[in-house]
């Protein structure tokens, strides 16, 4: 959530779904409130603003709000993505805290339930809770909470359950009863009861999921032309725990997209970066993997990498009350696999819940381009799309005419252009800005002995012309 969008909550004022607090020093009083907007539709408590609206700030220090996330996370239950953190508003430090509406109803804080009314949190009564119990039964469980048949001694990835310790102890979201002992850090995670592991566990943690759960597997395509047929570059499936497919499918990207050549304003030095916004891209295929419907053995995510586009597809539509629009504009996470989301943002790899879709877009537009597409069907599945920066057909016919390494008079003549300013503004520029071609001497654009000639993205982007 960025400050403008912090503003806006603070023009509307409290409310069902928005809570100020002065300070974040009464953690019982914000676990009330988290535990309120939990059993209702989820919310925002932001600490620092009076309940007029004011902002006053409060103690922000990577220390101060380690240790309240700690005490938050440790009083609910069950567990839940709450995630905290940190924005500058009119000059002062705000905490906000973001919490998605609850699967798991009802939620206790300290051993107590609260619900939401209006803009105030309350204890629930007697029947209040009989209310809520008797709703749930209506739906069954979650897949992701029935037990595997995986056996905790022999198939949990004992190592990777380690680095899960490290990884959430590092970004300071976790705490554990005792991190030595994998049994118990799996409860800790909620990917254990009663000592069996949850398919949610099972996912996470265990060496080969997909010996019991095929649809974990992640297939990995790269195609040769634009269009999607039986030609392969690279193929690939990858089986395993979760988090070790995740870093295996983004290698295959990486691997499988061409490198972009940025130059620094200011800076003759060269800077290779991939193609498509790293963290947009590491921030789609999580989500896809966190929010994906795993209930079905035919479901799964798969990777498309064609010359000018990627797509990243996972099975199961987007939740209720979620759509392409609103991805744009961020929302109050509803998720269809809150476990294993959960373990995803303790270990650093799920930033904001609700937020994921807001900072792709950012980081596009960062670099220039034009804005990842969504398109969601129930039966269909979930697909992002990431375009290549798109070239005009004059570029494509520079492209065509470039061979080695050139320097302009030669290339004004391969395309049949006798006006050099018209060639330099609507052919030689927008190649280089698209990153389609690049200068044997950045340092030097005026040289009399410069060159041009194909960055990887160039190449890719002829060989898809040519097909």
């Amino acid at each position: 959530m960025n400050p403008k969008e912090i503003q806006d909550l603070l023009s509307l004022g409290e409310g069902q779904r928005v809570e100020f607090k002065s300070t974040a020093k009464n953690v019982d009083a914000l676990g009330r409130v988290i535990c309120g907007f939990l059993n209702s539709s989820g919310g925002y408590l932001i600490c620092g603003v009076e309940d007029r609206g004011a902002v006053r700030g409060v103690d922000a220090s990577d220390d101060a709000v380690a240790a309240l996330e700690k005490k938050l996370h440790a009083g609910l239950s069950p567990k839940a993505l709450v995630s905290v953190h940190v924005q500058k508003l009119e000059n002062q430090p705000v905490i906000v805290i973001e919490v998605p509406a609850g699967k798991d109803v009802p939620y206790a804080f300290r051993d107590t339930i609260h619900i939401r009314s209006g803009e105030t949190t309350r204890k629930a009564d007697a029947e209040t809770i009989r209310d809520i119990v008797l709703r749930r039964q209506i739906e069954p469980e979650r897949w992701e909470r029935r037990f595997s048949f995986a056996d905790p001694e022999n198939d949990v990835d004992s190592a990777g359950v380690r680095s899960a310790v490290e990884e959430a102890q590092k970004v300071r979201r976790a705490f554990f009863r005792d991190a030595s002992n994998p049994l118990m850090v799996l409860e800790d995670f909620s990917a254990s009861k009663y000592g069996r592991l949850t398919n949610g566990g099972d996912v996470l943690f265990t060496l080969n999921p997909a010996s019991r759960l095929p649809q974990i597997r992640i297939r990995a395509m790269r195609y040769n032309s634009d269009k999607a047929g039986d030609t392969y570059r690279d193929m690939k499936s990858f089986e395993g725990p979760l988090h070790a497919i995740f870093e295996d499918a983004y290698t295959f990207i990486l691997r499988n997209t061409p490198s972009l050549a940025r130059f620094t304003k200011g800076s003759p030095k060269r800077e290779d970066s991939p193609l498509y916004p790293e963290d947009a891209v590491r921030e789609a295929l999580i989500n896809a993997l966190a929010h994906r419907d795993y209930s079905s053995s035919s479901g799964g995510v798969s990777v498309h990498i064609f010359p000018q586009r990627l797509e990243i597809w996972n099975s199961g539509g987007l939740p209720a009350g979620v759509t392409a629009q609103s991805l744009a504009k961020g929302h109050i996470s509803v998720l269809r696999n809150p476990d294993i989301a959960h373990v995803l943002y303790l270990r650093g790899l799920m930033e904001k819940a609700g937020r994921g879709s807001v900072l792709m877009i950012q980081q596009y537009r960062e670099n220039g381009l034009a804005d990842p597409e969504w398109e969601s069907d129930e039966k269909l599945g979930v697909t992002v799309t990431f375009r290549a920066p798109q070239v005009t057909p004059q570029v494509k016919k520079l492209l065509a005419a470039l061979t080695g390494e050139m320097p302009a008079s030669e290339l004004l003549a391969a395309v049949g252009i006798r006006d050099r300013v018209h060639f330099r503004e609507t052919f030689l520029k927008p190649a280089l800005k698209a990153g389609a071609i690049e200068m044997t001497q950045p340092d030097k654009p005026n040289s009399s002995k410069q060159r041009y000639r194909l960055t990887p993205l160039g190449r890719a982007i002829r060989k898809s012309i040519a097909k």
